[in-house]
């Protein structure tokens, strides 16, 4: 088992590395350039569009706002918790700052990936619209670049299993039980229940449950992440100095907090941001592949959104509150920190507050990703394999609530990097059908 964990260690770094890096940064900014700043330049025309979305206008199976929320129930989960706490817990308070740029250019590669997906995607037997990194590599490219596509569904069938399931069960379960004493069997169990009535339901189900319970809960976890900011705002000077300033200098040691070079406020920036939103992974345009829309570009417009309100938003209040709190020298970890930060302002009520928020973000995790490696197997398998998977899938729930995964991290967070690469290749392979639907579309408004 230690070779195997070491054998994994070795090629979670490697594709983890610089190299990995720079291709999704990279890709992003050059997709940015090509598209003139358009994501940038067209926030306000997007958030307008998803408000005019929330009914179906098109060929399609779902509202390209509930679209959206099935995106956005799959990103918005530990991440935005527990992830942004262990980038600032091992880069400083500059990491948040690389967050930042992550996303930013990640707008213009969750945009690209949504305007494939919806240009290439196809309808399966059953009458369902299907479409993915899989599809627009299948008919998008030359068939000599099909065993792309095939190695994108293999990863990310079985990504999801880690990232997607069992590691959101365990967090979960770890948090309930911390502040509630709850068994991690029973929470488990109980998730396993409340999906299972949702995914037989298929796609309509999870994004009519994804379209009330995800901008509910967002909704709330930010409106407590301000009101702590308003408590601190005399703090938010300097936080904001120590973003900026740690992501360029090194930061030193103080209180429980060890130090980190600048390299480690990039590499967890980046690489805890890109878990986080996901732009580049290639999982969210399997959700907007669904929508029912006839403009490729209307969709790709609301999609980016979802880096948008991932991590500019979601993700900002999160490290904000760690770092104008100062709970992130203390020492503590990932959702730990988190938790500390939110009791330190509003004792007695902010540690609930996180609790709540992991558990219903993870939830909702669950539920999203379940669809993408659900489009994974079934792309690699048939219609057929379906049933079974949803059955592993829900089994996988109560394993994962109550089994050791710091294994399943280092596999979970391998697997994600080898899904974006082939994603990344296609997106600049096709990158010239992206930036002319671009052009049509604007040019004839």
């Amino acid at each position: 088992m230690q070779t195997l964990n070491d054998l994994i260690s070795t090629l979670n770094g490697i594709v983890w590395g610089p190299l990995m890096l720079m291709l999704i940064l990279g890709v992003g900014l050059y997709l940015m350039v090509g598209l003139s700043f358009m994501p940038v330049k067209k926030l306000g025309y997007s958030f307008r569009l998803l408000w005019q979305s929330r009914q179906k206008e098109g060929e399609g199976d779902i509202a390209p706002f509930n679209a959206l929320m099935t995106s956005l129930s799959a990103t918005i989960g530990t991440g935005n918790i527990a992830g942004v706490a262990t980038a600032i817990f091992l880069g400083g308070p500059g990491a948040l700052f690389w967050m930042w740029c992550t996303a930013l250019v990640g707008m213009a590669t969750k945009y690209a990936e949504a305007v494939l997906a919806v240009k290439y995607r196809e309808v399966d037997n059953r009458g369902m619209h299907i479409g993915g990194p899989m599809f627009y590599i299948k008919n998008g490219l030359k068939p000599h670049w099909g065993w792309l596509g095939t190695c994108f569904a293999m990863f990310g069938a079985l990504a999801g299993f880690g990232i997607g399931n069992t590691i959101q069960a365990n967090s979960v379960a770890d948090v309930i039980h911390d502040t509630f004493a709850v068994p991690h069997l029973v929470t488990g169990i109980i998730m396993a229940v409340l999906a299972a009535l949702v995914l037989l339901g298929g796609i309509k189900r999870i994004a009519n449950v994804a379209g009330k319970l995800v901008p509910m809960m967002a909704i709330a976890y930010v409106s407590a992440g301000l009101i702590i900011l308003v408590i601190n705002y005399d703090a938010l000077p300097h936080a904001f100095s120590l973003i900026f300033t740690h992501a360029f200098t090194p930061v030193a040691a103080t209180g429980g907090f060890a130090g980190a070079a600048v390299w480690a406020a990039i590499r967890f920036g980046v690489a805890r941001g890109i878990f986080s939103n996901e732009a580049g992974l290639g999982s969210a345009p399997i959700a907007h592949a669904a929508a029912s829309t006839d403009s490729p570009v209307r969709q790709g417009n609301i999609a980016m959104l979802g880096t948008f309100i991932d991590t500019i938003i979601v993700c900002s209040i999160t490290g904000l509150v760690i770092i104008s709190s100062g709970a992130w020298t203390q020492g503590e970890n990932g959702a730990s920190l988190s938790s500390a930060a939110f009791e330190l302002a509003l004792p007695g009520i902010g540690s609930y507050i996180v609790t709540i928020g992991l558990s219903v973000f993870a939830f909702t995790t669950i539920l999203g990703w379940s669809f993408y490696s659900e489009k994974c197997v079934e792309y690699l398998f048939g219609e057929s394999a379906i049933t079974s998977f949803r059955f592993l899938w829900i089994i996988a729930v109560p394993v994962g609530a109550t089994a050791n995964l710091n294994f399943m991290w280092l596999v979970a967070d391998t697997l994600n990097a080898l899904m974006a690469i082939p994603n990344l290749i296609a997106l600049i392979l096709l990158s010239p059908v992206v930036f002319k639907l671009t052009k049509e579309h604007f040019n004839n408004q």
